[in-house]
């Protein structure tokens, strides 16, 4: 079988492998051990790779390369313009050569994908929607209009859309899925998390205005106050580092807040393992991976209420709900409670530990021969 794959995630040529984003590539080599060959449609980048990349294990894989764009601003839009036919015959040719035809959506490559693959009813297709599907949602017409098109029965035909949820009026292209991180022999059943402080935060993420993460900082310092000598660590990198580099500097957050910047997958993992919270005040996700591995280890979300994220702490059984009212205090009224602590902790890992990559694999498997 032969995989296309439409996407707008960069990717570099590396010593003869082909390198993008950890957790994306992570995933792409689930699938791609389930095909012969990879067709790659994606942006090329000639930047050599980041702590946090890693490369395609699929040795079959070609890519063709696209360029990527912008609809924000007068200037990126008249540029759009003269690029959008060139990665529309791109993805065309693309299409018609493979057997399975896989777009990665929300994104700008995936909206060109969504028009591109009306034109192939006959071919199976997956979808994958990382982002949020609640259809209540305020977004972008750009995310609004992949997700018509991919609902769409009358245009979209053979297509299986993976979105995390299960929402209601969905149509029988859309399918509730999930997405994993860890294997079955991962999970340990010795860890028991000592809820005493001073405690361990973390927020694990790009560093971008939609994940809020001078938020975090702020509830974070506020709790210091009440639990003095806790911590934030941060993992990774994003447009509002010098922005939170600013907010430590102003605020004299030295001793508290510490920026690691992007780190390999075993780093992340010693994160998990030493902290007891994770914050994630966020606006919009699909699927918060962080989240879900945080809960992997015991580790308790504190994250905010937008798309699957109350399932997936079951309304404050597994986790704390950020609302925007009166966050700080019902945090603080589940920080001083050690018996409701260790069961966040209990249930979160035996939730997440559900959702492991051999399952994941094994749904996979499932959508690429039904």
């Amino acid at each position: 079988m032969t995989f296309g794959v439409f996407t707008h995630v960069p990717h570099s040529l590396y010593q003869g492998q082909y390198y993008a984003y950890g957790p994306y590539v992570k995933e792409m080599n689930l699938w791609g051990n389930h095909v012969d060959d990879i067709i790659l449609v994606a942006p090329k980048t000639n930047k050599a790779p980041d702590a946090i990349d890693i490369a395609y294990t699929n040795s079959q894989l070609r890519h063709i390369e696209i360029p990527s764009f912008s609809l924000l601003g007068i200037g990126s839009k008249v540029k759009a313009i003269f690029k959008i036919p060139l990665i529309g015959w791109r993805i065309f040719w693309a299409m018609r050569k493979v057997d399975h035809i896989h777009l990665r959506c929300p994104g700008n490559i995936g909206l060109i994908a969504c028009f591109v693959q009306i034109l192939f009813p006959k071919k199976p297709k997956t979808a994958k929607y990382a982002g949020n599907w609640d259809p209540k949602a305020k977004q972008p017409w750009s995310y609004r209009w992949q997700k018509a098109i991919l609902s769409n029965t009358l245009f979209t035909k053979n297509m299986q859309a993976l979105v995390y949820g299960d929402w209601e009026g969905r149509s029988r292209n859309i399918k509730p899925f999930f997405t994993a991180s860890y294997h079955q022999n991962q999970i340990d059943s010795t860890i028991v998390k000592d809820f005493k402080p001073p405690y361990k935060f973390l927020f694990i993420g790009t560093l971008s205005p939609g994940k809020q993460p001078i938020k975090a900082i702020e509830l974070v310092q506020q709790l210091c106050k009440d639990f003095p000598g806790s911590s934030l660590d941060f993992y990774g990198e994003g447009a509002e580092r010098s922005a939170i580099e600013g907010f430590i500097t102003e605020h004299q957050l030295e001793a508290v807040v510490q920026l690691h910047g992007n780190q390999p997958s075993e780093q992340i993992l010693k994160a998990y393992r030493s902290a007891h919270f994770l914050v994630l005040n966020s606006l919009s996700e699909g699927w918060p991976k962080v989240v879900a591995e945080a809960m992997f280890w015991g580790v308790i979300p504190i994250a905010s209420a937008v798309s699957c994220v109350p399932w997936m702490i079951d309304n404050q059984t597994r986790g704390i709900l950020l609302t925007g009212k009166d966050d700080y205090q019902r945090v603080l009224k589940d920080l001083s409670d050690k018996t409701q602590l260790d069961s966040h902790s209990r249930l979160a890992m035996q939730w997440s530990q559900e959702y492991t990559l051999d399952r994941f694999e094994n749904e996979i498997k499932k959508l690429l021969r039904p």
